[in-house]
């Protein structure tokens, strides 16, 4: 018989519970729609019953005229898991607003009552934000692969507003307007409290909110037909719609836009993995980018001072060397400024810069020669370069002593925690 001690079997280990489904609730918000409501909400409902998350259908009416509530009421009564409330306002925002600001679910969606995008394209919508992989999802009319028949009239206004978004912020979502999307619960609510525009316009600024605040907007193609029986107003929503962008541009560039999202910071999946460090900006990465800019300035000036007046000269070389700054990739001056602040600030920079410089270079006498000139602008522009430093890096500053604090916290729970569990063992 062996004394040789026995050998421990290893001990299975007991797999963690699965996590609950994430649940949906799919908003329809109605204007005076009884006609269109009962199709609606049966025809959704019925194609519920195979989706494989847990949902709820809740019907807002805000403020119709007409028998819409009644219908909707019935139907909630027909219906075990369709929901209806009543708002004295109207506007397709106000009523998301209320019923994402209450919903029960983890996950918060709305569709048009005419149904025009179809419902197959309802699951990759909503998984993509149940993954954990995105924080929002919207429908688009003008992503490959997308199918749509619709008026020439909508598809110019369309595409024409779309494209001001992608110019004019540089947003990356390619439609704005489309009536179907879905959204992390915990995540859009404090988004909300930004959100000023009760109307058509809302979508568009939960979008650009959503944007520069870093959160990811996944983005799936759709099939969408035009229901002509609409109670959108193509013009008077055009209009409005020009109104907010400049609002939120102004809030933008005044940086009340930023809100606190709860968002994870992104790990390493490999649990061996050697993380690279965050790029920080530097004094030295920022001294080289302005050294070629005004190698670049100077260059430029000279080359044009023999054709035109110091002040028209002093455009052209300002104009280019912004322009040909500007493509050098942010994160090597000012990181993380959000596209539609950068430009505002960037104009806003080149008024300032021509003003000061224009008045250097016409300051210096005509017998001073053009090397003179040049001196005379680098050496206005120097401060204004400096001054630009400091003020990026005090907002880098900021950002890094917030991240920081949030990091101390974090560790100090886990600490508690873990301290606790031993506690608990002991």
């Amino acid at each position: 018989m062996s004394n040789a001690p026995a050998r421990r079997r290893p001990q299975a280990r007991t797999p963690a519970p699965a996590a609950a489904p994430a649940s949906v609730d799919i908003v329809i918000p109605v204007l005076n729609e009884e006609r269109a409501l009962p199709g609606c909400v049966r025809t959704l409902a019925a194609y519920l019953d195979a989706f494989p998350l847990p949902w709820r259908i809740t019907i807002v009416d805000n403020g119709s005229t007409d028998g819409t509530w009644r219908v909707a009421a019935a139907l909630a009564g027909e219906l075990e898991r369709v929901h209806a409330r009543r708002l004295d306002i109207r506007g397709r925002g106000a009523a998301l607003r209320a019923a994402w600001q209450d919903s029960p679910a983890d996950i918060v969606a709305y569709m048009d009552v005419d149904l025009s995008t179809d419902l197959d394209a309802l699951f990759p919508l909503v998984a993509s934000v149940a993954s954990g992989h995105s924080e929002i999802a919207i429908g688009t009319r003008l992503a490959p692969g997308a199918r749509t028949r619709r008026s020439l009239r909508r598809e110019v206004v369309s595409r024409s507003y779309n494209a001001l978004l992608r110019h004019g912020f540089g947003v990356r979502f390619s439609d704005a307007q489309c009536g179907f999307k879905a959204a992390r619960t915990d995540v859009v609510r404090p988004l909300l409290g930004k959100v000023a525009d009760d109307s058509w316009f809302f979508d568009t600024e939960l979008l650009l909110l959503a944007e520069h605040n870093g959160l990811r907007v996944h983005e799936v193609p759709v099939d969408w037909i035009e229901d002509t029986d609409s109670r959108v107003r193509v013009v008077k929503t055009a209009i409005d719609d020009l109104k907010g962008l400049a609002r939120v541009a102004w809030a933008i560039s005044r940086g009340r836009a930023r809100v606190e999202v709860a968002r994870p910071e992104p790990t390493p999946t490999h649990p061996d993995a050697v993380v690279a460090r965050a790029r920080e900006a530097t004094f030295l990465s920022f001294a080289v980018v302005n050294a070629v800019s005004c190698a670049l300035y100077a260059l430029v000036y000279l080359s044009l001072r023999q054709f035109w007046s110091p002040a028209a000269t002093n455009l052209g070389a300002v104009a280019l060397t912004f322009l040909v700054s500007g493509a050098v990739p942010r994160r090597w001056t000012v990181t993380r400024l959000r596209r539609a602040a950068v430009r505002v600030r960037s104009a806003a920079r080149f008024s300032i810069v021509y003003v000061l410089t224009t008045a250097a270079v016409l300051a210096v006498p005509a017998s001073a020669g053009r090397a003179a000139e040049v001196g005379a602008v680098l050496a206005a522009y120097g401060p204004l370069a400096l001054s630009r430093w400091i003020a990026g890096s005090r907002r880098t500053g900021r950002r890094s002593w917030t991240r920081r604090r949030r990091k101390a916290h974090r560790r100090m729970a886990r600490r508690m925690a873990r301290h606790h569990r031993f506690g608990s063992i002991v």
